[in-house]
């Protein structure tokens, strides 16, 4: 038995299920606490019977400044999933679906254009898992991630995936065949 939950500082003590995992990017304390006091609704667990933590999903809302919207890189309104993992003897039980719907309508009530994420492009459990969810390949970003835990260069590419949400109604955030628009990381802001 398993149960949704809103996250709370002590989770972070009930997280080696989940954070082990080599796909699972881990942040330091900081990281976590900043994300619990800005966007507590999108921060959110589920524990197992034993108050493990099996699962997280940490997620934001945020756009791009004024100043980059006629850049051709310029993102409006919109979620992002900075965080989704689920442990390894906890997965194909619907667990990601259940967190990513739980941040999508935490999105939906804020009124974001769409979801996005970024995951590797030799990820070829999460791929299938996300564009069954409705996620698909905006952009193609090289050499996002510094290493490749394939063995087969020094870097990995990331797919910015996204799920356009109710406000998006001509679909105007999303595309076809993302995955041969390629860009650079310098091309995104990191603000």
């Amino acid at each position: 038995m398993t149960t949704l939950r809103a996250f709370r500082p002590t989770d972070l003590l009930h997280t080696g299920l989940t954070n082990l995992d080599p796909l699972t990017e881990n942040y330091d304390l900081n990281f976590y606490m900043q994300y619990l006091a800005k966007w507590p609704s999108l921060f959110t667990v589920v524990e197992n019977q034993y108050g493990e933590v099996v699962g997280y999903m940490m997620g934001k809302v945020e756009e791009d400044p004024p100043y980059l919207q006629y850049q051709p890189n310029y993102l409006p309104w919109h979620g992002h999933v900075t965080a989704l993992t689920v442990a390894p003897q906890y997965r194909r039980l619907g667990i990601a679906k259940v967190l990513s719907e739980a941040l999508e309508r935490g999105c939906e009530e804020q009124n974001a254009w769409f979801v996005d994420l970024f995951v590797r492009q030799g990820n070829d459990t999460a791929l299938p898992l996300y564009k069954g969810m409705g996620y698909s390949v905006f952009r193609r970003v090289v050499d996002y991630y510094n290493d490749d835990p394939t063995g087969r260069r020094s870097g990995e590419d990331a797919y910015d995936m996204r799920k356009p949400l109710n406000r998006d109604k001509k679909r105007e955030h999303i595309r076809a065949n993302g995955e041969g628009f390629m860009v650079n990381p310098e091309d995104l802001y990191h603000g």
